[in-house]
């Protein structure tokens, strides 16, 4: 992947630097194909940066909205817990030691525990 995109960022400055001195050769005249380069650009762009990110958004959505009680996560703060309750405003009672509890909001979670993903990949496969 990592060479990928060496080789298709090698090819756009290419064909950006090849229109842009077309472009000047041409005594100041703009052609069609002087945005070529930069439509390239933002092509390789949306593949390679956007398009994973907006994945990546949709999953965390997903994961977010299927959170439950007895789920054990982690916070972006980096706190391991059990979820005991959800309410109805998206504030979670998180247990992170016995008899210590936390409220959070669904945004502060990062993700499950590693433990908790391999469960949830085991009861989906059955």
């Amino acid at each position: 992947m990592k060479n990928l995109t060496k080789v298709l960022l090698t090819i756009s400055i290419a064909l950006l630097l090849s229109g842009c001195m077309e472009a000047g050769a041409e005594g100041g005249g703009s052609s069609p194909l002087a945005f070529l380069p930069f439509i390239l650009i933002f092509v390789i762009f949306y593949f390679l940066i956007l398009r994973p990110q907006q994945k990546q958004n949709k999953e965390r959505k997903k994961m977010l909205s299927e959170l439950k009680r007895g789920d054990d996560v982690i916070t972006s703060g980096g706190i391991y817990g059990k979820i005991l309750n959800v309410s109805e405003d998206d504030v979670m009672t998180l247990e992170i030691a016995k008899g210590v509890s936390i409220q959070i909001t669904r945004s502060g979670i990062a993700g499950l525990q590693p433990s908790a993903e391999a469960k949830t990949k085991e009861d989906k496969s059955k």
